[in-house]
């Protein structure tokens, strides 16, 4: 009995901790998505100014 609860606790905490690396991957990829588009804005903002300029 004991050693069919471990397995199943065992599997279990498996699963939240690929659950956890999958959300944390997630977070990660939204992010770098989120920077990207912050730079893509910056860039242009910044070629606007320079037009401006000269």
């Amino acid at each position: 009995m004991h050693t069919i609860e471990y397995h199943l606790a065992a599997d279990r905490l498996r699963e939240l901790r690929t659950e956890a690396a999958t959300d944390a991957r997630a977070r990660r990829v939204r992010a770098a998505r989120r920077w990207a588009r912050r730079a893509e804005y910056a860039t242009r903002r910044a070629a606007r100014a320079s037009a401006a300029v000269h």
